[in-house]
């Protein structure tokens, strides 16, 4: 890599060379440490003698700035701290937008010097304790060599072919969904399957509902586009469809694990659904996030195998399943919505990572994915089945759980007049990390209560957790 170093005409070159390497150290471009090139391949570069360079390398030495070392080099010597300097900031034309951004915050975001608790109960979050590294590292090294035999730059912005094929026979194995390869979006985690379908369907002003409680960051990010959001009330069989309003354009929900209070839509509830969206010619985006972990029950129909109107795109995550560093997801799409979301796609990334496509490909097609689904569905049932008999039993004074089937979070309503925002205070000096379900709601009175994960605590560490909670309770009463 060349030194960014500008030199104008033939006189004073030393002299140049020397002023803007030491304005360079001076501001801080270049760092205490940093090698420079020799003499004369700095000579060679900028098209000088190396009796220039040599000359400006001698004086920025006796300065101090730069140092030599035997066999090594040349360095940048490591100076006193500065005070800094003063900068005056233009205002900008658009400081408006951008302190409306800065008060959006970052929703369900965790502060990234704040630690877990040593029981920890958050949702969303998996254990990496269970996951086949061994198996992802051999298809990764599949990937590589896919890699390097492409003739191609740049991939398919609607995702890697023979990705998008094991996708759909993913979930329709799983799930029963009715797609093709056609018809899948690859996308850089399911955030940004939301994101691509919201900007080819979302307008200033225009109107989108949601669950109320739901999931912050699709509010937020429908916002952010310039939607008004109607926060539609939740009930025991779902969304209250019959509050849906004229003129919504999309409609967002959780129906397989309702986030975040975890039951299931019913079946005559979601063909009501299906039947108000046609109504208002809206899109439903059914975002089926952590359904492949069903315990009891039969299954229920997906939306979108139950569309018979081109209205639903089914939107699914690998962030559950395999690794939430992973980012990757991907979005089931009606026909009218393939080619304005592939456009979107490519003007927001281009595409996906290939590296990552190939291994997941590889890691689904050799049935990996399947083999660690099973294996974490036990792990997961068990750690389930524990805390409601909890809540069944010691911690039935003060908690009652919402029926759920699937997915890796359980919400608990508290009983009588609880503080439970108090109570999540007691618990972290405990350490026991648990979390409210107050942020979730928006217009509907919050119904107090705690969302409990239990993707990433081991199930020996369930019951040591809750007799803390139990005894911390106990000391409140």
């Amino acid at each position: 890599m060349e030194l960014h170093i500008t030199l104008h005409g033939r006189k004073d070159l030393a002299d140049q060379l020397y002023r803007q390497l030491r304005d360079g150290i001076d501001s801080g471009r270049l760092a205490a440490g940093t090698q420079l090139p020799p003499t004369r391949l700095l000579a060679e570069q900028l098209g000088v003698s190396r009796k220039t360079v040599a000359e400006a390398y001698s004086r920025l030495t006796y300065d101090n700035l730069l140092s030599g070392q035997v066999g090594r080099g040349t360095f940048i010597t490591p100076q006193p701290l500065a005070g800094a300097p003063q900068r005056h900031d233009t205002p900008l034309a658009s400081a408006a937008s951008l302190e409306r951004w800065r008060a959006r915050g970052l929703p369900m975001g965790r502060p990234a010097l704040e630690q877990p608790s040593r029981y920890d109960f958050a949702g969303g979050v998996s254990s990496k304790a269970h996951f086949p590294f061994d198996s992802w590292r051999q298809c990764s090294q599949h990937a590589l060599r896919q890699c390097q035999r492409s003739t191609t730059r740049y991939g398919d912005a609607r995702g890697l072919a023979e990705l998008r094929e094991a996708i759909a026979r993913h979930i329709a194995f799983a799930r029963g969904v009715h797609c093709d390869a056609d018809n899948v979006q690859v996308c850089s985690g399911a955030q940004q399957a939301l994101d691509l379908i919201a900007r080819v369907l979302i307008e200033p002003g225009c109107t989108v509902a949601m669950e109320d409680p739901g999931y912050p960051p699709a509010r937020h990010l429908f916002e952010a586009l310039g939607a008004r959001i109607q926060h539609v009330p939740v009930e025991a069989e779902g969304i209250r469809v019959e509050l849906i309003e004229a003129g919504v354009r999309l409609i967002y929900v959780t129906p397989s694990h309702q986030f975040p209070l975890g039951m299931p839509m019913a079946l005559a509830r979601r063909h009501a659904l299906l039947a108000r969206a046609a109504e208002l010619g809206a899109v439903i985006v059914e975002d089926d996030y952590d359904s492949e972990f069903r315990y009891e029950g039969r299954p229920t129909d997906a939306l979108q195998s139950l569309d018979q109107h081109g209205l639903v795109a089914y939107v699914g995550t690998f962030s559950k399943t395999v690794l939430p560093e992973l980012r990757l997801g991907y979005a089931i799409l009606p026909p009218a919505l393939l080619e304005p979301v592939r456009i979107a796609k490519q003007l927001s990334d281009w595409h996906t990572s290939t590296l990552s496509q190939w291994t997941l490909a590889r890691f689904i097609g050799e049935g990996h994915l399947q083999r660690h689904i099973r294996r974490c569905h036990g792990l997961y049932a068990a750690r389930r089945e524990r805390i409601l008999q909890r809540l069944d039993a010691d911690l039935s004074p003060w908690f009652e759980a919402v029926p759920s089937t699937a997915g890796y979070h359980l919400s608990a309503l508290a009983k009588d007049a609880l503080d439970v925002e108090f109570v999540i205070a007691l618990a972290r000096k405990v350490e026991v990390g648990l979390y409210s379900l107050r942020p979730f709601y928006s217009e509907a009175p919050p119904q107090p209560g705690l969302l409990l994960g239990f993707g990433a605590i081991e199930l020996l560490d369930i019951d040591p957790a809750l007799d803390r909670l139990r005894d911390t309770l106990q000391s409140l009463s």
